[in-house]
């Protein structure tokens, strides 16, 4: 396939450095160059744009990004293996790729933009992409320093981030995502797009930040759709029982008798608001 940038391929590249993806890492080193481009245009307008991204692997998805005219795109990457292959594109791209070696779950990714809102970009790797997208929806203060999410997940999590109400994948993450977000489901990326493939379809997610969210504090929707969906097939008298249970669905005027799947977004932000 064609190089976008006239780097080399990226099975070249990871050939040379003998990039083996790393199961503990959850690493799928994404090939497809038409693929990293969709994902890049999906993140919208990149031109003037800082863009964070998180496990760029041998850098696929961060070529794209500043081939697309990303005018800095700060890469945070744990193994050490691919910061030889993500050098040669930051000078490629002189002053444009900012690196940044460490684990993405100890990062203040806050502090790495302080004067500006930048777009978040990232095939995230599997074993802490659920993780890293509850720590953003519940950041404060709020709107945020992100004007933007365009993320890849198993296309299961992708699924629950938008489901609605009712549905089978409904539960804590479509909830969190529905409050603070318009989330919109873009592609699939099939499994044989990756090196190594995994056993599942992945999907890309892009998420815009509302400006008002309905009013509640995040840390107790964060309690509350934590304990509804951590029992979601008992009745939610039984699951909020340690935070109030028939007391605290009473006062919200909920029969304490429905299941959290049954609950809209409103509904939960009444619960946070009165615990």
């Amino acid at each position: 396939m064609p190089a976008i940038d006239g780097l080399p391929p990226l099975r070249d590249v990871i050939a040379r450095f003998e990039l083996n993806a790393k199961k503990s890492l959850g690493q799928n080193f994404l090939l497809d160059l038409n693929l990293t481009q969709k994902i890049a245009r999906s993140a919208g307008n990149l031109e003037g744009e800082t863009v964070l991204e998180v496990g760029p692997g041998p850098g696929g998805l961060t070529r794209a990004l500043l081939a697309n005219n990303a005018a800095k795109v700060v890469a945070v990457e744990r193994d050490q293996r691919c910061l030889p292959a993500l050098r040669e594109i930051a000078d490629h791209y002189p002053g444009r790729l900012q690196i940044i070696e460490g684990d993405a779950l100890d990062l203040d990714f806050a502090a790495l933009a302080p004067d500006e809102q930048v777009k978040i970009v990232a095939n995230l790797p599997y074993n802490i992409g659920t993780h890293l997208l509850v720590s953003w929806l519940l950041s404060e203060p709020w709107p945020p320093y992100f004007s933007s999410l365009t993320l890849m997940f198993q296309k299961e999590v992708a699924q629950r981030i938008v489901a609605a109400p009712g549905s089978g994948a409904y539960g804590r993450l479509s909830i969190l995502s529905g409050w603070r977000t318009d989330a919109k489901l873009e592609f699939d990326v099939p499994r044989q797009a990756f090196t190594p493939p995994p056993k599942i379809t992945s999907s890309v997610v892009h998420l815009e930040p509302r400006d008002n969210p309905l009013p509640c504090s995040a840390w107790a929707l964060s309690q509350i759709t934590q304990a509804a969906f951590g029992q979601r097939r008992k009745m939610l008298r039984q699951s909020l029982k340690r935070l109030g249970g028939e007391t605290l669905l009473a006062a919200c005027d909920i029969d304490p008798r429905r299941r959290a799947e049954t609950l809209t977004i409103e509904e939960f932000c009444s619960l946070a608001r009165q615990l």
